[in-house]
């Protein structure tokens, strides 16, 4: 099996176990497993990012909750999707150390969850590889944990990334 396809499993068992499950009991108790758009190499990319300034002020992200969360803008990147050229920025703690890319894409509201999905390097998807380069491999797309109960809150996507064109990897909607 592959690695992507090993994580969604474990991802899976995950959300079925009241440890760590978001999922409200009665979400839990019928719950098959996530869906997820086919697994897709067009979307897997290593990328040079364009450092900011190391002073730049840190920013306030919004939050579905309607609170804020600290990070600081760490570094932009361009790639293409079918053929048109998209770009998003990286954030990091505000030590540059832990890494986040949140993102809305042309999906969201339809095929995936309507504010957006993430990326960071706690999981695969979003891997430093040293210097200014990433993996960036949206196959690894999450839903924020306020997809599945109201009891988080998850920063939302900053407009900067917010993409025109659909990124059809990763997690779609929940639906039990």
């Amino acid at each position: 099996m592959s690695a992507l396809t090993d994580f969604r499993q474990e991802i899976d068992r995950l959300m079925r176990d009241p440890t760590y499950s978001p999922l409200e009991d009665a979400d839990r108790r019928d719950f098959t497993g996530l869906r997820y758009y086919e697994p897709n190499d067009d979307l897997a990319f290593e990328v040079a990012v364009e450092r900011l300034p190391a002073d730049e002020p840190l920013i306030q992200m919004g939050t579905s909750t309607g609170d804020t969360q600290t990070f600081r803008r760490w570094g932009r990147f361009t790639f293409v999707v079918g053929g048109d050229e998209a770009s998003l920025t990286i954030y990091s703690d505000r030590h540059g150390r832990e890494f986040f890319l949140p993102f809305r894409d042309a999906t969201n509201g339809d095929e995936t969850y309507g504010a957006g999905r993430y990326l960071d390097d706690h999981r695969p998807g979003l891997t430093p590889l040293g210097g200014d380069r990433f993996a960036v491999d949206f196959n690894y797309a999450y839903n924020p944990y306020c997809a599945y109960t109201e009891a988080y809150s998850c920063p939302l996507p900053p407009r900067e990334n917010w993409l025109q064109v659909p990124i059809r990897a990763g997690e779609k909607t929940f639906h039990i």
